[in-house]
């Protein structure tokens, strides 16, 4: 026992000792990079060319297939949108059952089913999977594609694309990507409400006959489910689906910009600029690059560590989040890095971006940068494969793009190899030098400013149309004054004989403010009282009245008192045509301003000053004479002071003189829709029915 105990001492002393001699000022090398087993799915082709995979997992009775169209990307034209939409058609309803009929036996098996222009996805338990199949086969080859059902779509694009147009990160990302790719590209395309409208039953049908072929599919089963079942039910679902030619795409030849530009989409209510940079690569999935490059991508612009993120955030405070990427693509890849910056450090924030893209061209990384970096990426492919849908994608991605079959497999390992040296070259090989477009949305005239030295400023429509600088206030013409052109928008409504003639006014409305629908009421006894009200469900959200010299404002119930700036906005609401109150009332200073565009069109822009010393910025459509807009600035509480654009128009005539039925309230980050669809003069109103 003692010889025991002194051989135990021994050994445990020497292993101190030994430990004593490690020099930990060095961090370890690196072991080598652990093999990846991860398996062959099963996989089969049917006699029509449909080819399955099979990636199986037991751990949950669950079983999801995916089917999928590899089609070429599509130039729609004045469709654009339609694949979508055809996508969107195809879940809501087949030739044997309605949508209601559709959803009730889905929900009945506890499953899902969703789809999309390319593919058509379910999943459920897998005791319920074969009859679940058998939808998804219906959803798939026999959707109904109706037309009635095609109207609920259309309604829901549009509303869609009506959030897009209050987004001014979907505005920067279809003006970068017009940019870059052109309109007669697929990846250049931009949906609007006039390609959506021109949609008919017929092209959706056309598109699905076309190419929904099984020679161009391929389907993936995961999860509960071996290779003999799997075949059973693509054979007995699928196995009757005809092949066909499918058309093949062409597209002109992307080039990157023959030098920087900036792309500036002039946002006159944000109180931030979206700051969107771009270039075209080639860059092809299972390129030899594609690691190397991804590595470099994520230094410079992946999560909150990227250098990007480090410097536009924690070191100089510009943005909440910076970043950037690499898309490799089979047809053209893309670079993008961006961040939402304040209006005042747009120039600055601008400069560091092309400051980080320079420092990674020309000074090579640390060994302890790429290190930890190639860590973590490792860490997350690690985690990735405890998802069977892992294998499954990786699976049809080595098929979609005739990768080696063990890419996966020896992933780590060629991540391992990258060093300081690969990321250096990767970063002159992929990131824009003198070739980006800079894409900004934003208020350019409080965000333009230095941005020249960067390359040439351009100003576009959130579509892509070039257009003239906000910054260009035109000479109106000689002997134009702010009388003469409010003395024109009167004339335009009717003219002063026929507005004398209104007595008062009643006008009945739908009111849209972040996905909530309000009730708008207006009454107006012209030209000194009126009352306003925004209700949900009766329940009054807001009121504003003026009797003469009395003034009130009401929120959910609780008075608030109007200063004095209000009580301007209210003499104007009461007054309803306000050109008459602030010509007729020499305490109004007025100031012509120039010709500016408004949504395209040349309209004269005047600043009128009230009593209070608050300036409100009104345009006038030159070819009209009518209001199209006008900016005040509004106390938003905790938002602070923005300045709320109102875009007015869809003016019909009621009883001899025209009225604005639509009214567009932009307060930077919502706005506030008004659709008048009731408007009734000289009804009688008193005093005490307003």
């Amino acid at each position: 026992m003692k010889n025991t105990i002194i051989l135990t001492t021994a050994l445990l002393l020497a292993s101190v000792l030994q430990a004593q001699d490690i020099d930990r000022t060095k961090a370890p090398k690196p072991g080598p990079a652990p093999t990846i087993n991860i398996p062959d799915p099963a996989s089969f082709t049917l006699t029509n060319g449909l080819k399955v995979y099979v990636v199986r997992n037991t751990k949950l009775p669950m079983v999801t297939a995916t089917l999928l169209i590899d089609r070429d990307p599509l130039v729609e034209g004045d469709k654009s949108g339609m694949s979508e939409m055809a996508g969107s058609l195809m879940r809501r309803g087949t030739t044997t059952m309605d949508k209601a009929a559709l959803d009730e036996a889905i929900d009945y098996l506890g499953g899902n089913i969703s789809s999309s222009a390319t593919s058509v996805n379910a999943s459920s338990l897998k005791k319920n999977f074969p009859a679940l199949m058998k939808l998804m086969a219906d959803v798939a080859l026999r959707p109904a594609l109706g037309a009635a059902e095609l109207e609920k779509v259309r309604t829901q694009t549009l509303s869609g694309l009506a959030q897009q147009k209050d987004d001014p990160n979907a505005i920067a990302g279809n003006v970068r990507n017009v940019l870059l790719y052109g309109k007669h590209h697929p990846y250049g395309e931009i949906t609007t409400e006039a390609t959506v409208k021109k949609v008919a039953a017929t092209d959706i049908r056309q598109y699905h006959t076309t190419y929904w072929r099984p020679n161009i599919a391929y389907l993936v089963f995961t999860g509960d489910i071996n290779e003999a079942e799997a075949k059973q039910l693509a054979e007995k679902n699928f196995g009757a689906w005809a092949k066909g030619d499918v058309p093949k795409q062409s597209y002109p030849e992307v080039k990157a910009p023959a030098k920087t530009y900036i792309a500036f989409v002039h946002r006159p209510t944000s109180v931030q600029s979206v700051i969107s940079i771009g270039a075209p690569v080639v860059l092809k999935p299972g390129a030899t690059d594609v690691i190397p490059a991804s590595v470099m991508a994520t230094i410079l612009g992946g999560g909150f560590s990227s250098r990007l993120n480090q410097n536009l955030r924690e070191k100089y405070g510009f943005t909440y989040g910076a970043g950037g990427g690499l898309s490799p693509d089979k047809y053209v890849g893309q670079f993008t890095a961006g961040a939402s910056v304040r209006n005042e450090k747009t120039d600055s924030a601008v400069g560091q971006f092309l400051y980080e893209f320079n420092r990674i061209q020309n000074t090579t990384a640390s060994d302890s940068e790429v290190t930890a970096l190639k860590n973590y990426m490792s860490g997350g492919f690690a985690r990735s494969l405890e998802e069977p849908a892992t294998v499954a994608n990786f699976a049809l991605n080595a098929a979609r793009y005739n990768l080696p079959k063990d890419y996966y497999r020896n992933y780590l390992g060629k991540l391992a190899e990258v060093n300081a040296t690969d990321v250096q070259r990767m970063a002159n090989s992929y990131l824009p030098d003198e070739h980006v477009v800079i894409t900004i949305v934003g208020n350019a005239k409080e965000a333009a400013a230095g941005l020249e030295k960067y390359g040439e400023v351009k100003y576009f429509d959130m579509y892509g149309n070039p257009v003239s600088s906000p910054m260009e206030t035109r000479a109106v013409i000689g002997g134009t004054t702010p009388e003469s052109i409010l003395e024109k928008a009167i004339t335009a409504y009717g003219g002063r004989e026929a507005i004398a003639k209104v007595k008062d006014v009643i006008m009945l409305g739908d009111v849209s403010i972040m996905g909530q629908q309000l009730s708008f009421e207006q009454k107006n006894i012209l030209p000194t009282a009126f009352s306003r009200t925004v209700s949900m469900n009766g329940m009054n959200l807001m009121k504003q009245s003026k009797k003469g010299d009395k003034y009130t404002m009401e929120s959910q119930g609780a008075a608030e008192e109007a200063d004095a700036a209000t009580k301007e906005e209210m003499d104007a609401a009461a007054a309803f045509f306000d050109e008459l109150m602030i010509v007729n009332n020499p305490a109004y200073k007025k100031e012509v301003k120039g010709i500016e565009q408004i949504d395209g069109k040349d309209a004269h822009h005047i600043a009128v000053t009230g009593p209070s010393g608050t300036t409100v910025q009104y345009f006038y459509d030159v070819a009209s004479g009518l209001k199209v807009q006008e900016i005040r600035e509004q106390d938003m509480g905790p938002m602070g002071k923005v300045n709320a654009t109102t875009t007015i128009g869809d003016y019909k005539t009621f009883d001899g003189v025209k009225v604005p039925t639509k009214l567009s309230v932009d307060f930077g980050q919502f706005k506030q829709e008004v659709l008048i669809h009731t408007v009734k003069i000289n009804t009688g109103l008193t005093g005490d029915l307003l």
